[in-house]
């Protein structure tokens, strides 16, 4: 049992939108492939792995360091200790060899990238779905049979005023989303206000809306912000500054009543150990947003569930950023919170299997073997190129 080949590529997902930080007029994102010598269905299994949106394709470092670290590594090496599968966390402490702590860099997305495709594999030579194997290897061999998500979006965008950001939230509700997420933070505050409160006369209530500010305001700006703000009662406030300016944070929380979210810009284990030390959140109220797609993968991002256990937090904080169907299997198998959506925009990586609606804000898994891009039929169809 060995991988054979990995196959990197980096493809557009640029759009006009912009956030409070950034546009994404360039952005763009790596697909990968890891092809193995094992058969199921009279085919090689192949793992299908990509970044989350928000981070450029780490094509440099992926074609330079890590596949051929992983090509180069004897099979026995990433094999589980029955020889039966490979292993995600010898993989993990493969491509991390002669890596130096700190200063985690572009390298974080290379790694998550492909250890979603070496997961996608896994599961798929075991013949089940990634959240069924999550859930009886790992979990309490339960899932949840569907997973809450919310609607992202409300981005600037030219010539988008109030009519427009009001139509976009109302073809989330008629999708079946309950929530709804808006960018802040790029306008004045009187603006935002006035775009605030025109979302929540479509969604009927703050604890339909969520707002991030992306890390833009310093600690000034945020408690300004989230004193004007703090009578809608949102579901929460988030990313209101720098994600590694745990003190802002922590300021924050001394003085802003509600519910806050972060740390889909923390991308290791130290990382978000230190935003549990040292910001001030809120095991009762808060959401972390770490993005295992970003983050070193999933290995990093169980380590990650283990610390928040052990300082009194729950899996059930957590809704991860990105938007994605690997997100949307660890969601089901090792029972987050949630998960984001970003219906319409960056595709075909945004959403999830085509013929599972959202209902009520709740969407079900299909049961195929993997993460499930096979389901995705306009994802399946590019990452079928590589």
């Amino acid at each position: 049992m060995k991988i054979v080949d990995v196959v990197e590529r980096a493809v557009p997902i640029s759009s006009n939108i912009a956030n409070a930080f950034i546009d994404f007029s360039k952005m763009n994102a790596s697909i990968v492939a890891v092809k193995t010598d094992v058969i199921r269905n009279g085919k090689p299994v192949v793992g299908y792995g990509f970044n989350s949106n928000g981070r450029y394709a780490p094509s440099g470092i992926l074609r330079e360091r890590f596949i051929p670290r992983l090509l180069e590594a004897k099979s026995e090496d990433i094999l589980n200790e029955s020889g039966t599968n490979f292993s995600p966390e010898k993989i993990f402490d493969i491509l991390m060899a002669n890596e130096k702590p700190g200063g985690h860099g572009e390298r974080t997305v290379a790694v998550g990238t492909l250890d979603m495709a070496i997961w996608d594999a896994v599961a798929k030579i075991e013949e089940v779905p990634l959240y069924k194997l999550l859930a009886d290897q790992y979990g309490d061999g339960t899932i949840d049979e569907k997973v809450f998500v919310y609607a992202a979006g409300g981005y600037y965008f030219p010539g988008k005023g109030l009519p427009e950001l009001q139509d976009e939230m109302k073809s989330y509700l008629d999708m079946g989303y309950s929530k709804v997420k808006m960018k802040v933070g790029g306008v004045p505050l009187k603006e935002d206000l006035k775009r605030i409160e025109a979302v929540i006369n479509v969604v009927g209530t703050g604890q339909n809306l969520m707002v991030d500010v992306n890390g833009r305001f310093n600690l000034e700006e945020a408690i300004e912000f989230g004193n004007a703000i703090k009578d809608y009662h949102l579901f929460w406030y988030e990313e209101a500054g720098d994600p590694l300016d745990y003190q802002l944070q922590e300021e924050l929380s001394k003085v802003y009543p509600h519910a806050m979210a972060t740390g889909e810009n923390l991308f290791s284990l130290q990382d978000a150990t230190n935003l549990i030390r040292y910001a001030g959140m809120n095991p009762k109220t808060d959401f972390l947003q770490f993005d295992c797609a970003l983050s070193y993968g999933l290995v990093e991002y169980m380590k990650i569930l283990n610390m928040l256990e052990e300082n009194g937090w729950s899996s059930r904080n957590c809704i991860p950023h990105g938007g994605h169907q690997m997100s949307l299997n660890i969601a089901a198998g090792l029972k987050l919170y949630g998960n984001e959506s970003y219906p319409g925009i960056f595709q075909p990586f945004g959403g999830f299997a085509d013929g599972h609606a959202v209902e009520d804000g709740f969407v079900t898994l299909p049961d195929a073997p993997g993460i499930g891009v096979e389901a995705k039929e306009q994802l399946y169809d590019l990452l079928k190129t590589l």
